[in-house]
Formats: structure tokens, C-alpha cells, sequence
């Protein structure tokens, strides 16, 4: 870690928010499968994407039985959208149609821009062991739905961390917290991305602007906001209010591991069917004719 990202930490150790958003409800994740059968827990779904634009799904998949994840996720188009996969444990390896490879280990994220079209596999590299990660749906605004594919491999080591004088970690994925940028940033949907990693006790601030759609998701532990307890695998949808500064996150008795994810709407018309995220059926019925005729991707 640099020092001049050490001395940041210093500097800004203290993050004041005068009135944390409220939890306007909770969600619990639905089990489902996905690529070659990997069993996971939707948790962002379908019918949520206009309340929390710009995110279109949330998958959170955690299992030490093989026979759960062993067949991966094989050869699949995307368009119209990008990525985020973060992978807290195990190994998955990236191939797509753009010639770009790359290994997914623990820590690390693979942040993918599907654009115009990909197709792509992503498969375990280990026969046992726990396999624990995310994958987010980012939305692309309408004008950037079919730039070229893109992808980039983000190292744990890679990944910015701010400290709290509490000893809360963040792991800054994308966005920025307590005056450290993270590895990632989008001019449209100002995504912020954080893995929170808080002590028994800690509390941990962050101002979020009021035209921000945010939540938080807990996989570790349980926490609590502006007087609402948020248990493990649960989805806390924070309210839009005006009058809100941020959000104020204060972890149970045991220590806590939350995602906190906010990203500013496109308020454009969404459009998807399956892997395909457009903003009209015309180009729903477009990107399945390329993708039959061998043009996506």
C-alpha cells in the first residue's frame, strides 16, 4: 500500500453524516442455479431493477460441496450491460470472445463492459474446497450499450483498503470512501462498491448523495441502520430521502462483513431478456438474431 494512500487514511479518518438514510425494506434471496447448474442466491432480481437502477442483479453464490459449482459457467453471450464478479474464495477462470483470459482468485475482481457483445465462460480451477463470491449486473446507458467489449482482471493486492480509527476495513472496489479512490470508476453511474469489514461493535459512515440508489447486503455477522437490524444474507434497501447525508452502519456483536453498493439511476427504459439488457424489444430482437447468426461477439 503506498504511502500516499496511508497518509489519505490519516487524514480522513472521521466522515461525518448528520442523518443516515433509513431501511426501507428487506429483501431475502431467492435460491436458484445458473450456468452448468452452480447453485446460488439471487438477491437482486428481476422486479427490483427500476427501484435500484443502475443494478440490474445481485448473485451471491457460497458452498464448500463441489457438486454446487463444479460445472461452472460455460460458454454465454452478454450485451448491453457490464459485470462486476468479486470473489471471496476459490478460483474461476475467465475466457471470452475478445481473446482476453484471466484467473479469478481470492480477493480479486473481474470487471467485464459486455457492450455490444461478448460471449464468455467462466469455470472453476479447483475440484474441491469453498467456492464463495458475487456477481453484479451493472446497467450501460443507452449510449454506450454497444461500445466494444472490455474486460480487466483486478488483483487483491490491487484493490485500494481504507482503515477507519474504529478498525473498520473497506475495500474499495469502486467509488471512494474516507478519501481513497477505488480501483474502479464510471462517469454514468457513479458506481460506488465497497466490502466492509467491521469489528464487534464498530459503526462505519459514508455520505451518499440523495440522487443515489444504494443497499446494503450482509454475508457475515449482522448489523444494524438508523434503528433496523439487518441479519446475514440479507439485502437492506436504503430509503431516498432528501434529507439523509449519507448512511451510518454500526455492526452487531460479532464481527460483520457487509457489501455497501449505491450507483446514480440512468432513468432510461430497461429492456432484457435473459443475458441481453437493452432499452427496446427491437434491440432485444436484434441482439438474439446476432448472437443465432454467429455476429455477437
Amino acid at each position: 500500500m503506498s504511502t500516499n494512500a496511508m497518509s489519505q487514511f490519516d487524514q480522513h479518518q472521521s466522515i461525518g453524516v448528520t442523518r443516515s438514510r433509513a431501511v426501507e425494506r428487506l429483501i431475502t434471496g431467492m435460491a436458484t442455479s445458473d450456468g452448468a447448474g452452480v447453485k446460488l442466491t439471487r438477491v437482486l432480481t428481476q422486479n427490483l431493477q427500476r427501484r435500484l437502477d443502475p443494478f440490474l442483479m445481485l448473485d451471491a453464490f457460497r458452498s464448500d460441496d463441489p457438486g454446487d459449482y463444479i460445472g461452472g459457467f460455460p460458454d454465454h453471450p452478454h450485451r448491453g450491460f457490464e459485470t462486476v464478479t468479486y470473489m471471496i474464495a476459490g478460483r474461476l477462470r475467465h475466457r471470452d470472445s475478445g481473446g482476453n483470459e484471466g484467473l479469478l482468485e481470492n480477493g480479486g475482481v473481474q470487471w467485464m463492459t459486455a457492450g455490444r457483445g461478448v460471449i464468455h465462460s467462466e469455470l472453476p480451477e479447483q475440484e474441491d474446497g469453498l467456492m464463495e463470491g458475487f456477481q453484479l449486473w451493472l446497467n450501460l446507458p443507452a449510449r454506450d450499450k454497444m461500445i466494444p467489449s472490455w474486460y480487466r482482471d483486478i488483483k487483491s493486492g490491487e484493490i485500494p483498503e481504507a482503515r477507519t480509527a474504529e478498525g473498520v476495513v473497506a475495500r474499495v472496489i469502486a467509488g471512494e470512501t474516507h478519501g481513497v479512490q477505488g480501483a474502479m470508476q464510471r462517469d454514468a453511474t457513479a458506481p460506488l462498491y465497497l466490502d466492509l469489514h467491521l469489528p464487534a461493535g464498530a459503526r462505519f459512515t459514508q455520505p451518499l448523495a440523495s440522487d443515489l440508489n444504494a443497499f446494503v447486503y450482509v454475508y457475515r455477522g449482522a448489523l444494524s441502520i438508523a434503528g433496523t437490524e439487518v441479519p446475514a444474507q440479507r439485502m437492506a434497501i436504503l430509503a431516498n430521502d432528501s434529507t439523509a447525508d449519507g448512511v451510518v452502519i454500526a455492526a452487531g456483536p460479532e464481527p460483520t462483513r457487509a457489501l455497501l453498493i449505491a450507483g446514480r439511476p440512468l432513468n432510461e427504459p430497461i429492456a432484457q431478456y435473459g443475458p441481453f439488457v437493452m432499452n427496446t424489444q427491437e434491440e432485444i430482437y436484434a441482439a438474439v438474431s446476432d448472437f443465432r447468426e454467429g455476429r455477437l461477439g
